[in-house]
């Protein structure tokens, strides 16, 4: 009987990626625990383990609700085929092109200003409400004309390899000053 299964497509290659949070802060957990013990015992109370074990189990459990929810919601992949800016999955072919790096002192109206303002002001990729804490912006033009704010930690890394991906967008020329 033949086999009706398709091969397996392979996995498309990861340029770049951050998980969101470590599980390396479920350490202080054990070390709330620890100190509450070392606090009880310095200050003569003895060995009465049920207020440590408390600390280490409440802490622990808060802490590993919300690596949970940063590794969902503030992971970054991008793929050959896709970029995943926390929940929101984005075709790269959708991807037009990336914006030049914020630059400050740009003068008021110009060109280079004008461009910078538009992504500046677009919506934020991913489900939340601004860009996470300790990322930083990266913006993107889209297909149809539209823009987003991409976001990293190590944003001129991820800004390398989207470029390299899909190339910068093009800087619209001012034509006020023409030669005549």
């Amino acid at each position: 009987m033949p086999d009706d299964k398709t091969p397996e497509q392979p996995a498309p290659a990861i340029l770049f990626a951050e998980s969101g949070a470590s599980w390396l802060w479920l350490l202080s957990g054990p070390a709330a625990g620890l100190t509450m013990l070392l606090l009880q015992l310095k200050g003569g109370g003895g060995f009465q383990p049920a207020l440590p074990l408390m600390f280490l189990v409440l802490v622990t459990g808060f802490v590993a609700l919300q690596i949970h929810a940063a590794r969902i919601h503030t992971c970054v992949e991008l793929t050959t085929q896709t970029l995943k800016q926390g929940a929101e999955i984005t075709s790269v072919a959708s991807i037009v092109g990336v914006y030049p790096e914020k630059q400050r002192g740009l003068e008021a109206g110009s060109t280079e200003a004008r461009t910078q303002d538009k992504w500046l002001e677009s919506r934020h990729m991913g489900e939340l409400s601004r860009v996470p804490r300790g990322r930083t912006a990266v913006g993107i033009g889209l297909a149809g004309g539209r823009t987003a704010r991409a976001w990293a930690r190590r944003h001129r890394e991820f800004r390398a390899a989207l470029t390299k991906l899909v190339g910068e967008m093009p800087v619209p020329v001012d034509k006020t000053g023409s030669d005549s």
